[in-house]
């Protein structure tokens, strides 16, 4: 059997780029970078969208499609309460203009 693991192929803005390469943060609060850091580890590593659905990956990721002026952008919530999300495009099995942002500040 073939594995073919999805990556992470552009960044939308700097913050994801230094979470992800650096595992370090200027915008997004302290306490939410060990959360951030895995769900962008367990984005490069999956096989599919669909593997970030499955409970127990983990199962509060709320993987959901955006609307209005983000049409054709996905979000995967870091914090909900807090608005920080990470939001991308989906094609051609990678994921493209990933970025950070707190939806609160607009």
């Amino acid at each position: 059997m073939q594995y073919y693991f999805l990556v992470i192929e552009s960044y939308g803005n700097a913050e994801a780029k230094r979470i992800f390469e650096d595992g370090e943060r200027k915008k997004l609060p302290k306490d939410l970078l060990k959360r951030a850091i895995l769900i962008l580890d367990i984005m490069n590593n999956v096989e599919s969208l669909e593997d970030l659905k499955i409970k127990g990956f983990p199962s509060d990721l709320r993987l959901h499609k955006l609307k209005g002026e983000f049409q054709g952008r996905f979000a995967i919530d870091i914090n909900k309460v807090k608005g920080w999300r990470f939001t991308f495009v989906f094609e051609d099995n990678v994921f493209k203009s990933e970025k950070v942002e707190n939806y609160h500040r607009g």
